[in-house]
């Protein structure tokens, strides 16, 4: 009974969890799953049921630019990212004073970074006259035109978002502190270093936690929307144009919500391959 009782009261908490899901993901989900089978448009309705999206986009050069778009912007921008959080995290590992205050600002981005304030700032830090472009004048470099070139503004968007390592900055460091002294102690005698330390000691230690967070942070990456949005949006010709930017268009420019949702079905198969590939890799790196 009163096992049946606690069951009851669990169940009671997980209520509003259990219908957020059902209301705001799953059947959504599903819906997207109908709507990507029809020719649904908005303000119009339904005329056509069939594979015709998919094949629309599978064939539009478009979609084929903003995949290879998405992909190259994960493959620079979650490598750059993990390998600064990781480098910061070795830092504050060190017994430093005031390394409360150090985390808390180096997290301090990661909180930012998703506010549309934040991506305007960045805007105003890169665009021709602005912050950056007057220190290089002031220092004698030469101008450059990051808002206006397609590798200027693709790096402008992977900066912005490498600059937001604070969250698996502070993993990595909980990694850390989780290997055991003994275990440093014993490599140190036996002459591993620095850099040897690191690689064949605690990188092995937190391999779990980096691959986790890769694939977190790949996902994301490839859902990209906000800062191509607010500054670059999409531009320029095309080179900050991710698929997330292209499906936001089909379904709020376009009103094709049928191509939207079967360009979101694309995302979602993309990133579940890819989530998958870092799954195997993890079980393979346990085995």
């Amino acid at each position: 009974m009163a096992r049946s009782a606690k069951q009851k009261t669990g169940m009671v908490y997980l209520f509003p969890w259990i219908a957020g899901f059902l209301a705001f993901q799953l059947l959504p989900m599903l819906a997207s799953l109908v709507y990507s089978l029809t020719d649904f448009r908005l303000f119009h309705g339904v005329t056509e049921i069939g594979l015709m999206n998919y094949t629309q986009l599978l064939t539009d050069p478009d979609v084929w630019r903003a995949i290879g778009r998405t992909l190259l912007f994960t493959a620079i921008t979650v490598p750059l990212k993990l390998i600064v959080a990781m480098c910061v995290a070795l830092l504050l590992n060190r017994p430093l004073r005031g390394l409360t205050v150090y985390r808390t600002l180096y997290y301090l981005p990661s909180i930012l970074g998703g506010s549309v304030a934040a991506a305007v700032l960045w805007t105003a830090l890169f665009r021709d006259g602005g912050v950056i472009h007057a220190f290089c004048d002031a220092i004698g470099l030469p101008g450059y035109s990051w808002l206006t070139s397609p590798n200027g503004a693709l790096w402008t968007i992977i900066l912005f978002r490498v600059w937001e390592f604070g969250s698996p900055m502070l993993l990595f460091l909980a990694a850390l502190q989780q290997i055991p002294q003994d275990t440093i102690d014993a490599a140190r005698i036996d002459g591993a270093n620095g850099i040897p330390l690191f690689f064949r000691i605690r990188l092995p230690m937190m391999g779990s936690v980096v691959l986790y967070h890769g694939m977190l942070q790949t996902c994301a990456a490839l859902q990209e929307f906000n800062a191509p949005y607010i500054i670059t949006n999409g531009g320029p010709r095309g080179a900050t144009t991710f698929l997330s930017l292209l499906l936001y268009r089909y379904a709020f420019s376009s009103y094709e919500m049928g191509l939207a949702s079967a360009l979101a079905w694309i995302l979602f198969l993309l990133s579940a391959t890819l989530s998958a590939a870092f799954l195997l890799v993890r079980r393979w790196k346990t085995d």
